[in-house]
């Protein structure tokens, strides 16, 4: 049997205080149920979750950590909850995260993006939170060239629609607080206590994401309502990976990171490996083989602009977080799909399959009622 490289460290985990901010979240949703099942102490900082469907609430783990509301552009609330919980670790995850909500929000996408970042770093610093943090932004905060080469870190960050260059901005930002604030050459008063680290994750996939204009949720929702699926790029390719690779990602640089600030804080992309970078096409075609239904093509020529060829060079992080993705594109598409089979015409319970996912993932026997 094949043994998955990720598995968390459960005894670096127990009883560790860790922050996920944008907890209500599709991702934070995953990484806070794992979180909890290595037996952290986890505290959520986010906006509500939709009102309509969503993980967090199918989950039901609000009772399980330490809940609170907060716009991350508030930055006096942001602080004041950060000196009450004060983590030993966080997860930044906390966005806007649609291409395309961000043409018709764009300053509302800068200033969450980039803006509650910087209140993000300047309220530990001001706080002096002994802590580290993984930063969450994303696979396009490269500039695009459309080009068939993988993007690495050392890449130029750029963006064209506001999502991405929002992201791209964080990225700059992420950078010139490390460099004038938490670097031991610049700043000893704050070098010793805090180092951060920022994870560009591939087109993530799985069950429980809901968003509209995300094209499982598409999918999914086309489906079951007995309806064609409307493909808008039909050929547009990208870097698709299951939510749990790149939390697995996150985690295991969480680790890498705590002990030994120096040396990890820098950049990572987390995404699938080459096989995997499909178009959106082969995407849905691979859906239907396990739920069958009908796609057509859009005609309309007037949607916003979305890049075209994308995917991430990963060597960064097998090297030297020794993390490399584990399912492949069949699997990722699969496990996703059969997701929402079992919730919308099984009837199981999100949480059920989500551990299951977790279980088959890591290869670890989890309970669903385990306490």
């Amino acid at each position: 049997m094949k043994v998955c490289p990720n598995i968390p460290n459960k005894e670096f985990w127990q009883n560790k205080k860790v922050l996920v901010t944008g907890h209500t979240g599709f991702k934070g949703s995953w990484l806070c149920l794992w979180l909890l099942k290595l037996g952290a102490k986890v505290s959520g900082i986010s906006l509500e979750p939709d009102s309509t469907n969503n993980l967090f609430d199918s989950l039901d783990i609000k009772k399980e950590l330490n809940h609170n509301i907060c716009d991350i552009r508030n930055r006096e609330q942001l602080k004041n909850h950060l000196k009450e919980i004060q983590p030993e670790i966080i997860f930044h995850l906390a966005a806007q995260p649609l291409v395309l909500t961000s043409y018709s929000q764009p300053v509302e996408t800068w200033e969450i993006n980039v803006l509650g970042t910087i209140n993000l770093l300047d309220s530990i610093r001001e706080n002096k939170i002994e802590c580290v943090a993984i930063l969450i932004t994303t696979d396009k905060v490269y500039k695009n060239e459309e080009w068939i080469y993988g993007y690495r870190e050392n890449d130029k960050l750029g963006g064209y629609d506001p999502y991405s260059s929002s992201k791209a901005a964080a990225e700059i930002a992420i950078e010139s607080w490390r460099s004038s604030f938490f670097n031991p050459k610049v700043n000893d008063q704050y070098s010793n206590f805090f180092a951060f680290s920022s994870a560009r994750a591939g087109n993530v996939i799985g069950g429980g994401d809901w968003a509209e204009n995300r094209i499982v949720p598409d999918i999914v929702n086309a489906l079951f309502e007995g309806k064609e699926i409307i493909i808008r790029n039909p050929s547009s390719t990208r870097p698709w990976q299951h939510v749990i690779e790149p939390i697995s990602g996150y985690l295991r640089l969480a680790e890498r990171l705590f002990s030994n600030r120096s040396k990890y804080s820098t950049s990572y992309n987390f995404g699938p490996h080459i096989n995997s970078n499909k178009t959106v096409q082969k995407l849905v075609e691979e859906s239907l083989k396990v739920w069958p239904g009908k796609f057509i093509i859009s005609n309309n020529d007037k949607v916003p602009h979305e890049a075209k060829m994308l995917y991430l060079v990963i060597d960064k992080a097998i090297k030297e977080l020794d993390w490399e993705p584990y399912w492949d594109f069949t699997n990722t598409i699969q496990k996703t799909i059969i997701w929402y089979k079992k919730v919308l015409i099984g009837g199981e319970s999100a949480l059920d399959c989500s551990l299951n996912d977790l279980n088959s993932y890591t290869k670890i026997k989890e309970i669903a009622n385990e306490n």
